[in-house]
């Protein structure tokens, strides 16, 4: 009837072993890519980085010059 609870560093290094072993089993089921996939999938996320980063700086650079041309409209000057 009187049962002690366990403290609160048995409770917490209880519930830190049992996530070790719930990872270790969920990193069994992962399927890994091969290496030619990993250098394929690494290829098409670089060009898409060159393809956005282009685009952005070419809006970017649209931007600024809408802005200076339209500057001297809006100050008069």
């Amino acid at each position: 009837m009187n049962e002690k609870k366990p403290s609160i560093f048995v409770r917490v290094g209880t519930r830190i072993a049992r996530w070790f072993r719930e990872t270790k089993s969920e990193l069994k089921k992962v399927v890994w890519p091969t290496r030619k996939q990993l250098i394929n999938n690494t290829a098409i996320v670089l060009v898409a980085l060159v393809v956005v980063g282009v685009a952005i700086a070419g809006l970017d650079r649209a931007f600024i010059e809408i802005i200076h041309r339209f500057l001297p409209f809006v100050f008069g000057v």
